[in-house]
């Protein structure tokens, strides 16, 4: 008896070690706690675990660019990325031209479009970007998408970082200082809505999002073909009139090293009935988390696990 309950006891520990090393980890680097990417990443890590399988966490971080670097470095799985940056990482152009391009940059999901907001106080006066001039402006953390789209967009109303007062800081921190008096704008590429910006519009005078529309967003649309039209509806933030705006794509990414069968999995659980349903009542991007809209506006190429999974389910030849 003592001999069986030892054999037993063994195949048992055996059994546990089998499933321990089975257990992939899986990292998805998102941003900062106010915006958009660290919600939705926390149910897409829901979403994707397989207890046992696959474990997926969602990390806050600076954004698009740290993430970028992150998978690059191995810090992380996968992160969350602005279409334009994962293509200026991946090709070497934009942002990285001279630099070491992130040649094994993959592809597993395009999820929904961020829009960029240029939110100033309710009745401040401002009607458009070429108002900032001479102003205090936050335009996100180094590493943020943010801070390339803000840049891009002042260009192209022929406005210099050296014709504001530039603030290097979070929307929920631009936020606090705007409600101070402290702040004239912020900038924030996000999806609609942003914990930070609607809380905002609730509290105090409210606030106004600035357009951009016109001959200037033609022209960064020319320049720049990852921008699409976009507008953010009516009363998305409280009190907040329909604004026209820009949007990107808001990407999952990964590194080609990152094990095929994982992505795979992760792929394929993402697109299932029970992730879909979850994914669409619990945020108002997660209803554009669709396997169509996944495989949309990609501009470097899919990882291994994630176009095996896109084959089989028919969105991709």
């Amino acid at each position: 008896m003592k001999l069986k309950f030892l054999a037993a006891a063994v195949l048992a520990s055996v059994a546990l070690v089998g499933t321990a090393s089975a257990q992939q980890f899986f990292r998805i680097g998102t941003g900062g706690t106010a915006g958009t990417y660290y919600p939705v990443g926390g149910m897409i890590a829901n979403a994707v675990s397989q207890p046992g399988k696959i474990i997926a966490t969602a990390q806050s971080s600076n954004g698009s660019l740290a993430n970028v670097n992150g998978v690059a470095g191995g810090a992380m799985e996968a992160g969350f990325s602005q279409s334009d940056v994962a293509t200026w990482a991946q090709t070497g152009t934009g942002i990285f031209e001279g630099k070491p391009k992130v040649a094994g940059l993959r592809m597993i999901a395009n999820l929904y479009p961020e829009s960029i907001h240029v939110v100033v106080k309710k009745g401040s006066g401002f009607k458009s970007i070429a108002d900032l001039k001479g102003k205090r402006v936050a335009l996100d953390e180094p590493g943020s998408g943010t801070l390339i789209n803000a840049r891009l967009v002042l260009a192209a109303y022929g406005i210099k970082e050296a014709d504001i007062k530039p603030e290097y800081i979070k929307p929920n921190q631009a936020g606090d200082k705007m409600k101070d008096g402290a702040l004239d704008a912020f900038f924030f590429t996000g999806g609609a809505p942003a914990g930070a910006i609607a809380e905002l519009a609730s509290a105090g005078s409210g606030i106004e999002l600035l357009p951009i529309d016109g001959p200037q967003a033609e022209s960064l649309r020319k320049s720049s073909s990852f921008f699409a039209v976009d507008s953010i509806p009516a009363d998305t933030y409280k009190g907040v009139a329909a604004v026209k705006t820009l949007a990107l794509g808001a990407q999952l990414v990964t590194s080609d090293k990152v094990d095929t069968e994982t992505v795979y999995q992760i792929t394929k659980a993402l697109y299932s009935d029970a992730a879909q349903k979850t994914l669409a009542a619990g945020h108002a991007k997660g209803k554009y988390i669709t396997l169509q809209n996944a495989v949309q506006g990609v501009g470097i190429p899919y990882h291994a696990g994630a176009e095996k999974f896109y084959k089989e389910a028919g969105v991709l030849k």
